[in-house]
């Protein structure tokens, strides 16, 4: 059940408005009750990261990781499984359902690779924040004139 409101967010600040679009999302329902299929994320390094994915059952072809608008979407999409001649299943227990998983990302986040192994989907994530916008140290000079007294002869 969702209890907060964001539009005042949106009303009563400049610039704000992809951050109350974060909350907004955090906290909308159709996220909270999305819980397939499980997933970890780790830090790896200073500036890395990792998206671990249960995909059990998919092979690569079945997946897909595409970036867009700050998202990262990852989805999985079953192909239908011919029922062997012969072969009653009496119950089905594994997931074999798709899905679609999204995360926002930070700025300056970049994919560097996927790799599937053991029935994980493992993304890499880097933050590579551009040499404009990193923070840069100023030099102080000082500029205390030099004074020079000169002597003049009365005539």
């Amino acid at each position: 059940m969702r209890t907060f409101d964001m539009t005042p967010l949106y009303r009563s600040s400049v610039g704000f408005d992809r951050m109350a679009a974060l909350m907004d999302r955090a906290l909308s329902a159709d996220n909270a009750n999305q819980s397939y299929p499980p997933y970890n994320i780790e830090k790896t390094g200073e500036d890395a990261y990792r998206i671990t994915l249960a995909a059990a059952g998919f092979s690569e072809d079945e997946l897909n990781i595409e970036t867009r608008e700050g998202q990262i979407v990852i989805s999985g999409a079953k192909t239908p499984v011919e029922q062997k001649e012969g072969v009653e299943i009496l119950h089905r227990g594994i997931a074999a359902r798709s899905f679609e998983r999204r995360f926002q990302l930070a700025d300056h986040v970049k994919v560097t690779g996927a790799t599937l192994e053991h029935g994980l989907l493992h993304v890499d994530l880097v933050r590579e924040v551009p040499e404009a916008l990193k923070p840069r140290t100023i030099q102080i000079a000082t500029a205390s004139p030099k004074v020079t007294i000169e002597q003049h002869e009365a005539a």
